[in-house]
C-alpha cells in the first residue's frame, strides 16, 4: 500500500525547503501554502489547516502521511487533532507543541528596510549551513515571499499552543531534530516524542532548525524508516 507523503513547510518558507526530499522522494507532494508566494497568506495555524485540507481532499489524496517542519509541523499537528481518520502518520521536524517567537525575529521584519536587503540577508542565515547549491533559488524564493507573510506566519506561530492537546494524537508519528537547533530547541522534540503515544524521535547531531536541508541524506533516512513500518 502506497503512502502518499505530503511535505508543509515552515514560516515564511516554501515547497523549495523540501529540495532534497522531493528529489529522493519522487511521488511526495511539497505544498506551497497561500502566499508562499501565491495567494492571500492565512493568519492562523487553523486556518492553513482547512486550506491544506482543501488542497488534499481536491487532489484526493489516500494514504496520507503529513511531514511538517517548524509551523508545518504545527499544522500537521492541529490536522492530526480535527481530522485524524483523514491522516496514515505524522512525521514533525523541528517544531513543537507550542511555537513562542522571540520578538527580534519579529522585530527583523517589521524593520525590513527600504529594499528588504537587511532583512533577506538575515533569512538568508537560516540557511547558511546549507550547500551552497540551493542558495540561488532559496533566495529568489525568500524575497517573492518577503516579510510581511514571514511576520504573519511567526505570529499565527506565536500563538500556536496545543500543550495540554498533544496527548490526544494517536497516529504513528515520527519526531524528528537538529541536535543544535536553536529555533524549536531538543526539548520541544523530547516533549512531543513523549506525549504522543508510540513516538519515536530522532536528534540528528549538528544539525540546526533546517536539518532537513542540511543533513538531509539523514533526514531522508529516517523518513524512509518510518514510511517501511505501513508496510
Amino acid at each position: 500500500m502506497g503512502m502518499k507523503l505530503v511535505f508543509l513547510h515552515g514560516a515564511g518558507c516554501s515547497s523549495l525547503s523540501f529540495y532534497y526530499q522531493l528529489r529522493h522522494f519522487r511521488s511526495a507532494k511539497a505544498i506551497d501554502l497561500p502566499g508562499h508566494p501565491d495567494g492571500k497568506p492565512c493568519d492562523t495555524v487553523d486556518g492553513y489547516l482547512e486550506w491544506v485540507r482543501g488542497f488534499i481532499r481536491a487532489r484526493r489524496y489516500k494514504n496520507v502521511v503529513l511531514c511538517g517542519h517548524s509551523m508545518g509541523g504545527a499544522i500537521a499537528m492541529s490536522y492530526a487533532l480535527k481530522y485524524p481518520e483523514e491522516l496514515r502518520g505524522l512525521i514533525l521536524l523541528g517544531t513543537g507543541a507550542r511555537l513562542r517567537v522571540h520578538p527580534n525575529y519579529l522585530q527583523r521584519c517589521l524593520e525590513s528596510g527600504e529594499d528588504k536587503a537587511p532583512w533577506l540577508a538575515q533569512h538568508m542565515d537560516y540557511y547558511r549551513e546549507v550547500q551552497e547549491e540551493v542558495f540561488p533559488v532559496l533566495k529568489h524564493r525568500a524575497a517573492e515571499v518577503g516579510p510581511a507573510v514571514e511576520l504573519n506566519d511567526l505570529m499565527a506561530c506565536d500563538r500556536f499552543d496545543i500543550m495540554d492537546r498533544v496527548a490526544e494524537i494517536k497516529l504513528p508519528t515520527r519526531v524528528i531534530c537538529g541536535s543544535d537547533d536553536v529555533m524549536t530547541p531538543v526539548k520541544y522534540s523530547d516533549f512531543l516524542a513523549s506525549n504522543i503515544e508510540g513516538a519515536g524521535k530522532s536528534v540528528i547531531p549538528g544539525g540546526s532548525h533546517f536539518v532537513h536541508m542540511e543533513k538531509f541524506q539523514q533526514v531522508n533516512e529516517e523518513i524512509e524508516g518510518f514510511l517501511a513500518t505501513f508496510k
